[in-house]
């Protein structure tokens, strides 16, 4: 076993990757990072995936500890407004679809309804985000009967890939406060922190990292280097020209503009889910947290300048962004073509980035801590486990950006030049084959994108049916079966939703209550 890591870049990737082999390995192995005092982390990701909620129970760390140090609030959802029409929304929940006779409700909806809302026929979570409802009740229980389940949001030892039910919601935090929260857990189980510029990266006579040099501390030596250096690549893409591979061509949004904007949550309410609303150039996300939104415009040059992207998201957010100051940032789209190379593995940026459409940037860092775990080498460095992990990577990578790509082919709106080339442009290899088959037959586990990268089938349901700019059909064999258990299921659904939105009690009134705050 290597025993000795160096850790380059902070931010959330570089202490998520610390905190989790220190609760890995323990005193077994020894983790240094070194980051800088002079250089910004990008630090808007804010919005995540369900499956975040193993990396929080790896580590032992309950929601009431946690939560509050992060301005944290529950998400279930991502929201989609105008993305077939002006004014017209829909919901892409945490939850899978149910089964009718061997068929999942989305189908019995195309055969049956077919107009109006899917998501509020199809799922109950819609409802919950609409009454800004908390996931768990005041004294900690989950919507969801969960066996074993204490309020605390502990799932074990577990990973993503062995996630078997879809959990209803994931989180939104402030990115720099999580960083912050991980350094104090990574120090406190033996974490090295060393502050300092790193001025060269060495290698040795086989082109591996001998040693990462210092402006104080001098010479940083290590077995394993990990590059948390975020779009710099300074290890894996400058140091080891390992070459970067662009996403450019298909998905062409490179641009971004962030503004955090305190509000009164207690008036404004805390809607359980990210919201993406579609702009002439790109989409603005809306992410609630406690105290302030996090949003931004996320945009692609070709079409709009970052001043004007500017104005359009200060327009959008109205008076409170007054004085508030933008946040401009160029966004890599693409990975690098191997993330391990030689004894260098990258994680988050530097290993590869899609726009944050569907929240995958912290999932992105978060399965590749996991896999490196699940990968980890020793003296002997065997090829076939950097074979392994950089095959895992580029198809998760390639699987997002194919899901990413078809929601803007498969969506309706088409009011200008951008939106009108989101049709035309190429296509990922596969991606127009599968688009034909789902024509005539909504997607199920076969014949979406073959390899892990976090979304199931039900999830091409909402934004096909949700997008509208698709031509879908009912399977012919439901005009032969009695639809009387898909209309029970629908209504039964409908029931649930009433329940519990009567039932739970609001998103702020849950977390004023763990804050021991109190509520209007």
């Amino acid at each position: 076993m290597i025993n000795n890591v160096v850790i380059v870049g902070g931010g959330t990737a570089g202490w998520m990757t610390a905190s989790y082999l220190s609760a890995t390995f323990g005193p077994q192995i020894s983790v240094t990072l070194v980051e800088s005092k002079n250089v910004p982390t990008i630090g808007v990701g804010e919005a995540t995936f369900s499956t975040i909620r193993h990396f929080f129970a790896y580590l032992g760390l309950e929601e009431r500890d946690w939560m509050p140090e992060c301005s944290a609030t529950y998400k279930l959802a991502i929201r989609f407004e105008n993305w077939r029409e002006p004014g017209h929304h829909f919901y892409h929940p945490f939850e899978r679809a149910r089964v009718i006779d061997g068929f999942p409700i989305t189908d019995w909806w195309l055969r049956q309804r077919g107009t109006g809302h899917f998501d509020d026929d199809c799922f109950v979570i819609p409802a919950l985000c609409e009454k800004k409802s908390s996931p768990r009740f005041l004294d900690g229980r989950i919507f969801e009967q969960r066996e074993g389940d204490d309020g605390s949001g502990l799932a074990g030892r577990s990973t993503m890939t062995e996630q078997r039910t879809q959990f209803p919601y994931a989180y939104h935090f402030d990115a720099a406060l999580l960083a912050r929260y991980l350094t104090r857990y990574g120090t406190a189980r033996g974490v090295r922190h060393v502050l300092d510029d790193v001025t060269d990266v060495v290698l040795d006579q086989r082109g591996w990292i001998s040693h990462v040099t210092t402006a104080e501390h001098g010479e940083l030596h290590g077995d394993l280097f990990i590059d948390c250096t975020g779009f710099r690549g300074m290890l894996i893409n400058k140091a080891l020209e390992e070459p970067f591979q662009s996403y450019q061509e298909t998905l062409p949004n490179d641009s971004a503009v962030a503004l955090r904007v305190p509000l009164d949550m207690a008036s404004y309410g805390l809607r359980p889910c990210t919201t993406a609303t579609a702009q002439d150039a790109g989409w603005i996300w809306t992410i609630p947290l406690f105290g302030r939104i996090g949003t931004g415009y996320v945009y692609a040059r070709d079409y709009t300048s970052p001043d004007e992207a500017e104005r359009t998201l200060r327009e959008f957010v109205g008076p409170a962004a007054e004085g508030m100051e933008a946040n401009h940032i160029r966004m890599r789209i693409g990975r690098t073509r191997n993330a391990w190379v030689r004894n260098c593995v990258s994680i988050g940026l530097s290993a590869g980035f899609v726009e944050p459409l569907e929240s995958t940037g912290i999932f992105f860092i978060q399965n590749g801590i996991e896999q490196l775990v699940k990968h980890f080498p020793d003296k002997n460095w065997n090829d076939q486990l950097r074979t392994s992990y950089n095959s895992h990577m580029a198809r998760m990578m390639d699987g997002v950006r194919e899901f990413l790509v078809m929601h803007y082919y498969a969506a309706r709106r088409e009011n200008n030049q951008y939106w009108k080339d989101a049709k035309t442009r190429p296509l990922p290899d596969g991606l127009a084959e599968r688009i034909e088959n789902w024509k005539v037959r909504l997607p199920d586990s076969q014949s979406i994108f073959p390899y892990y990268h976090g979304f199931e089938s039900y999830s091409y349901h909402a934004m096909l049916l949700g997008l509208g700019g698709l031509p879908l059909q009912a399977p012919a064999a439901l005009s032969a079966i009695d639809g009387t258990a898909a209309e029970k299921a629908f209504e039964l659904i409908g029931q649930e939703a009433r329940d519990l939105t009567d039932q739970l009690p609001s998103q702020y009134e849950y977390f004023a209550h763990l804050r021991k705050l109190p509520t209007p």
